[in-house]
């Protein structure tokens, strides 16, 4: 008998062995954050006289590469620089003693970490006072469904992505489908999360715009690679973002209180940049958007025109038509 293992054997090996591997891999990408979570340079403000502030600073700093602090002359000055997303809250030292300025609408774990943290550091066990500057809204205090919304935004991006190459659509028709089904899952969304469950407490319009175009980025990333690869492009699609984007958005918490590079790499994929992008224009009337707006444009325009040129690149290479012989007449 010959000991070389036949096709079919070579493809169960290789499901044995890819199936342990993958599940490694989600494992490291969803527990390695969880358990290394802690703050990273999170951004944190000082505000009041320098002499009086001095102390505080050099407290806080001693937590080496926890916090990046800010320094602000007053607290009107902390407030602005928190509802313009620069900071996540503020110590404002004054003649009352310190009073700690913080945004759970921002994100309620770091808003509880900082309490914890400054009420350590506070000389002699001092009392220290929180005003939340931005709140997240009543009916999500923990900011739970806005964490949720995460996934199914995903989710969808890879649904929209999958069926248009699916259905056969290419070119500009594919890009057309997948701009209307982002479009109108972004309407659909706003109107849950906003007009229904009030999670979402900004503009409307900018909100369904936000929404529909994480959705787009994803979908729009799926079907590209499709149109380049085959399904492979699909599987690498979905990969990258259901194992990387999805755990590292940072969405339950902050990018700041994950490992580096967790934290930098999922704000540049889309469930990060949506995260993001959905907490300013739903919270900080757009504060702070400009950025994970372009990383969302730039992965849909990215996927749009890999669409696109996928089916240019079908055209030339499709073989072209035998023409139909004449049959020979008889003599």
């Amino acid at each position: 008998m010959s000991a070389t293992p036949t096709p079919l054997s070579r493809r169960m090996i290789a499901a044995a062995v890819l199936v342990p591997v993958l599940a490694a891999l989600a494992l490291w990408a969803f527990a390695w954050p969880a358990a290394r979570t802690a703050p990273h340079d999170l951004p944190l403000g000082v505000a009041g006289p320098a002499a009086a502030t001095a102390h505080v600073q050099e407290r806080l700093e001693q937590r080496e590469g926890a916090f990046e602090i800010h320094r602000y002359d007053d607290e009107a000055a902390a407030r602005a620089a928190i509802e313009d997303r620069t900071v996540y809250g503020a110590v404002v030292v004054g003649e009352s003693g310190p009073r700690l300025l913080t945004a759970s609408a921002a994100s309620p774990v770091v808003a509880q970490l900082l309490q914890q943290a400054v009420a350590e550091q506070a000389a002699g066990g001092a009392q220290v006072r929180t005003v939340d500057v931005v709140a997240a809204p009543e009916e999500d205090p923990r900011g739970a469904a806005l964490t949720a919304s995460v996934l199914p935004l995903a989710l969808a991006g890879i649904a929209a992505g999958g069926v248009v190459m699916m259905t056969g659509l290419r070119g500009a028709r594919a890009a057309t489908a997948l701009v209307g089904a982002a479009a109108l899952t972004g309407l659909a969304a706003a109107a849950v999360g906003d007009s229904w469950l009030g999670v979402l407490t900004g503009d409307w319009w900018a909100e369904a715009a936000a929404l529909g175009l994480a959705v787009l980025a994803v979908g729009a990333t799926v079907a590209g690679l499709a149109a380049l690869l085959g399904t492979a492009g699909t599987g690498i699609g979905a990969g990258v973002v259901m194992l990387f984007g999805n755990p590292w958005a940072g969405a339950s918490s902050a990018p700041q209180l994950l490992p580096e590079p967790a934290g930098f790499i999922g704000q540049l994929l889309p469930p990060g940049a949506a995260a993001t992008l959905l907490r300013s224009v739903a919270y900080f009337d757009g504060a702070a958007a400009t950025g994970p707006a372009l990383t969302l444009t730039w992965w849909s325009v990215l996927g749009l025109g890999a669409v696109l040129l996928g089916a240019m690149i079908g055209k030339r290479t499709k073989p072209a038509a035998q023409p139909a012989r004449t049959p020979a007449l008889a003599g």
